[in-house]
């Protein structure tokens, strides 16, 4: 007769935060560990607890929720330190993905270091590692450059530093500035490969591939739907 795995339970130690990965579109990718940590802990802190509690009620849990966002991140910080301090445990989520990926999160985890509070950070979804799985570029690294500045003058200077890096570059973006991250790529790397992964995990993903030129000349005028996640390969020897 085989053994049955039996998750351990000595990782729900009092007093302890708990960072918990959200799929980033299949809900079948929040880990089983994920889910016995969820339903064990005192609170949730999440970026939006209405998107958060959806998630909860489709696994069966119900836990006290705590927004924990960019606007009030510094406020709110200082009281689940002090839960934990009482010996509660908290976990941190975000909307989707991995907690302090271009995600809030990170000044909170930054506090929870800082006063010595016990910290466990789980393994889970999160689009870059998918993309450059799925990418086909032979790498031995590359570099997450994140969501490109807002302002204009900002976003092409930053692209311009980045082409001094030989490395897979790894960026975010959002649908409506799509034909703007287009624009600017092809001025600063127009013969490099390319790929846009869109709507990653869910029912209308998508991989786009090609030079940044032919990527530029063929979508500029799309309508883009989704989050994306974007690798130029500028790693040397590419063209």
């Amino acid at each position: 007769m085989k053994e049955v795995y039996q998750s351990p339970v000595h990782d729900l130690d009092a007093g302890t935060l708990f960072v918990v990965p959200t799929p980033i579109g299949n809900i079948e990718d929040l880990t089983l560990r994920s889910i016995r940590i969820l339903g064990g802990v005192d609170w949730i802190a999440a970026e939006d607890t209405r998107h958060t509690g959806l998630l909860l009620s489709r696994i069966g849990i119900k836990k006290q929720l705590f927004s924990l966002h960019q606007f009030n991140e510094s406020g709110r910080s200082q009281q689940l330190v002090e839960l934990l301090r009482s010996g509660q445990r908290g976990a941190l989520v975000t909307d989707a993905g991995t907690p302090g990926i271009s995600d809030p999160g990170q000044r909170f985890v930054r506090d929870i270091v800082q006063a010595g509070i016990s910290l466990m950070a789980l393994p889970g979804a999160c689009a870059i590692p998918v993309a450059l799985s799925a990418s086909g570029f032979v790498h031995s690294d590359f570099f997450f450059a994140g969501f490109p500045p807002m302002k204009s003058g900002q976003r092409i200077k930053r692209m311009q530093s980045l082409a001094a890096i030989e490395s897979i570059l790894v960026f975010y973006e959002s649908p409506h500035k799509m034909p703007r991250f287009l624009s600017e790529a092809y001025q600063v790397f127009p013969t490099r490969p390319i790929i846009i992964g869109r709507e990653l995990t869910k029912k209308f993903e998508e991989y786009i591939r090609g030079s940044v030129t032919e990527i530029h000349e063929k979508y500029q005028t799309r309508s883009w739907k989704g989050e994306m996640v974007i690798l130029i390969d500028n790693t040397a020897g590419t063209s």
